[in-house]
């Protein structure tokens, strides 16, 4: 069981670095320019000089890489002497901090936090910035997994006790439907119907955040209502998922021969569903549901941006417009990492309950 977990979180910390050196590379290849971006299209080449300058996007990108990876890495060598110096260890940036070792003359090697650095435009620390935004996406993503959870169970289970008819032809018509829709057309029709169309109907807004200040200045409010339509369209494809994963699921279970059995003994169709049945056709949901909660935060992006849901996804979007290239970094990583440490969770699980997965993995 050790070996496996070391063999995963190598794996995990491998594919956090290959996901931090392709957006990294990325922002270096593709045109644009961070300091034109906070100074503007007329700034003069001096003042851009010096913004690249305290940037530090005036050394070359191997350089720039290094200084990246050893922010990020806990375990990091920094000059502690010379100020000027690219590498130096800042205090105010870097503590709370460990010196572990002297490595040189002027330099220590030491153990860190790793250190998102400060965004372009704002100057504030992007971790502050995550740790602010972070709850909101996590909500929305907890909000659309339990109603797809709940509504693809009602479905599937109705539609398997009732297969061939038109309520079994309708579920599986919405399945593949849900599961071919894209986040991004599925957020902008349902904005469009049930907020502009339906608007005065319905009462909902086209965009909206959890907590909102009203008119008079009076406090924040939490507006529960703003969480129905991203919520809603964030968990359609999982919806569609869980509708045929339960559906089919319990069409298998109720062909096994125990059930055939339960009937024989005159056991009553409802108790044979819920004592039997019903439980045996939950695994595959399970497994889907735990997979689904990781990939929401990749689909999140789009539905937060479109339904102005101050969350990671939003706050990202934002960033690749002005050119943020640490807080776009921040928010991707964290994303990464969050889908890994769910998936290494579901790994952790399977190989406990089945060790033939271990083996395998070893």
């Amino acid at each position: 069981m050790i070996t496996f977990l070391l063999k995963r979180i190598v794996y995990s910390l491998l594919i956090l670095w290959g996901v931090a050196t392709l957006i990294f590379l990325l922002f270096n290849v593709l045109p644009g320019d961070p300091a034109r971006m906070l100074l503007g299209q007329r700034a003069d080449e001096k003042s851009l000089e010096a913004i690249r300058r305290d940037l530090g996007l005036d050394r070359p990108v191997g350089m720039q890489y290094l200084k990246y990876l050893n922010d990020l890495s806990p375990l990091s060598l920094h000059n502690i002497n010379v100020p000027e110096h690219y590498f130096y260890l800042d205090t105010d940036l870097y503590a709370p901090f460990v010196s572990l070792a002297r490595t040189g003359e002027n330099t220590r090697l030491v153990l860190k936090r790793p250190y998102l650095r400060r965004s372009y435009q704002s100057g504030r620390n992007v971790s502050a910035i995550i740790g602010e935004t972070i709850p909101n996406t996590f909500i929305l993503a907890t909000a659309a997994i339990v109603f797809a959870t709940i509504t693809g169970l009602i479905m599937g289970l109705a539609a398997a006790l009732r297969k061939g008819t038109w309520l079994d032809h309708a579920a599986l018509f919405f399945s593949a439907i849900g599961m071919s829709l894209p986040s991004f057309f599925a957020a902008i029709l349902i904005g469009w119907i049930f907020a502009y169309l339906l608007g005065d109907i319905t009462g909902l807004n086209l965009t909206g955040n959890l907590y909102e200040i009203d008119d008079f200045g009076e406090g924040r409010h939490l507006m529960l209502k703003n969480l129905i339509l991203p919520a809603f369209t964030l968990g359609i494809r999982p919806l569609a998922v869980i509708t045929q994963l339960s559906r089919n699921s319990l069409l298998e279970v109720l062909s096994q021969d125990y059930i055939r059995t339960a009937r024989a003994k005159g056991l009553h169709s409802a108790r044979i569903i819920r004592k039997h049945a019903l439980r045996n056709s939950l695994n595959p949901v399970v497994t889907a549901v735990s997979g689904w909660f990781a990939s929401m935060l990749a689909g999140v992006i789009f539905v937060e941006y479109i339904f102005g849901w101050k969350g990671l996804g939003y706050i990202m979007v934002e960033a690749l417009n002005q050119y943020d290239l640490p807080l776009v970094l921040g928010c991707v990583l964290t994303i990464s990492i969050v889908f890994i440490v769910i998936n290494l969770l579901v790994d952790m699980v399977y190989s406990w309950l089945d060790p033939r997965i271990r083996i395998g993995g070893d």
